[in-house]
């Protein structure tokens, strides 16, 4: 009677070494397949390790410097001039024409030589020694928003400086610090908490890294996915093996093929390439390493569940390309999240990348621990599971779906091969009634 335990302890002991084995095999079988598909290895390996480094080394500058500047000077008199020494004495701005007319200047803007026009007008000092309030016009081109914060920001201050200048002169002081308490009687002392640089790259740059992890992941995925359903490769679809018996088996093999590769692709995104251009970085491996477990196998798994839905390989280029930009967006990074509308948030809820921007940008730029970011590990951790969930689900449906084509093709093989026998068999009997010619 103490037979059968040991007989089932064994069974289930043969199951799970043959679980390991076949999901050993798959994900063998599924590195050879992205070594030899040029294009997953372009998109997993290649994109990964060159593209950081261009978007790096384009926003290494953080700010933009010496913008081009045209001024309209209708004044011609010591204050106008004096703002305009002062505005092209600052580092972020140039005066590199002089025009006669905002005609000239909006001429000028349109062919891209200049990003923004000082226009002084013609009574600008008359009105200052009259004691009434002069103005100064800033155009600026908008469709960069960089050069529009340095023109703007440069004519403000600018103007802070004279305005304090001719605030002295009309002051009735007798010593400095009567003159500074009048002109700045509260004193400003600003800290930067964060991005201390107030550079775009520290701004965006974490965010960038991030979903440069999802959508290569996609692309990768999506890849090999619509490669073996345009070559008909059913032992990558249809369990024809022993190894193929198991819809864990699959899922699990696949991703760890994906997971070993981008273990080490996350950490050079989140380690390498920051301190490489001196981006602010607040990264310890502990916390990163945990960090990106849970959002690695999210994309994965989001990936694969996507990857249902690609027919050829065509089809995810253009499913990634449309998709980066809302991503990003819906992230917070570039819009404040509390401006994105209500079904928007809800989207984005479903993109690892959302959590894991978010996540990472704290960690990166704020130092946070993952204790610091519940939300955003815990969210990454529930979309690990449900996806995984899902795609076990898709691939199960999938395989059910493509072994009944299978079965119908076969079995609609042996119908053609059973009536060609019986023509044959007939047409041979008929031959062997004919009457012979002697």
């Amino acid at each position: 009677m103490f037979i059968f335990p040991d007989m089932e302890k064994d069974s289930l002991l043969q199951r799970i070494k043959e679980g390991i084995q076949d999901t050993c095999y798959i994900w063998a079988k599924e590195i050879r397949s992205t070594i030899a598909d040029e294009g997953v290895l372009i998109f997993c390996i290649l994109v990964p390790l060159l593209y950081p480094l261009i978007y790096s080394w384009i926003y290494n500058n953080e700010v933009v410097r010496e913008v081009p500047v045209t001024v309209v000077d209708l004044s011609h008199s010591n204050l106008s001039r004096q703002f305009i020494r002062d505005f092209d004495a600052s580092p972020d701005t140039r005066v590199a024409y002089y025009c006669n007319s905002l005609d000239e200047a909006k001429a000028l803007t349109g062919k891209q030589k200049v990003h923004g026009t000082i226009y002084i007008p013609s009574d600008f000092e008359t009105k200052v020694y009259r004691h009434e309030q002069a103005t100064i016009g800033v155009y600026t081109d908008m469709s960069l928003i960089l050069t529009y914060k340095a023109i703007y920001l440069t004519a403000q201050a600018v103007s802070s400086k004279i305005n304090t200048e001719i605030q002295i002169k009309q002051l009735k002081t007798f010593t400095d610090h009567d003159e500074e308490v009048t002109t700045h009687p509260l004193e400003v002392d600003e800290v930067p908490i964060f991005n201390t640089t107030g550079g775009y790259g520290n701004a965006i740059l974490p965010g960038v890294l991030m979903l440069i992890i999802q959508q290569t992941l996609l692309l990768g995925i999506g890849l090999a996915a619509g490669t073996a359903r345009e070559n008909n490769r059913f032992q990558d679809l249809v369990p024809v093996s022993r190894h193929y018996n198991g819809i864990f088996r699959i899922v699990l093999g696949k991703s760890m093929c994906y997971f070993m590769l981008y273990a080490v692709m996350g950490t050079y995104l989140a380690l390498v390439i920051p301190k490489l251009f001196g981006f602010i970085s607040l990264v310890t491996a502990g916390t990163i390493a945990g960090f990106l477990i849970p959002y690695i196998l999210s994309c994965i798994f989001f990936g694969m569940m996507i990857s249902c839905l690609v027919r050829y390989r065509e089809n995810v280029m253009l499913l990634v390309v449309f998709s980066t930009l809302p991503f990003l967006f819906m992230t917070g990074l570039s819009w404040p999240q509390t401006s994105i509308p209500g079904f928007w948030q809800g989207v984005s809820t479903l993109i690892p990348s959302t959590y894991g921007v978010r996540g990472f940008l704290r960690i990166s730029s704020m130092g946070a621990t993952l204790a610091d970011i519940q939300t955003e590990y815990r969210a990454l951790w529930i979309q690990t599971f449900a996806y995984f969930v899902l795609t076990c689900a898709v691939y199960r449906y999938q395989i059910n779906s493509t072994r009944k084509r299978a079965y119908q093709q076969i079995q609609m093989l042996k119908e053609k091969i059973r009536e060609a026998k019986e023509k044959k068999s007939s047409g041979s009997s008929t031959a062997s009634t004919l009457p012979s010619d002697s």
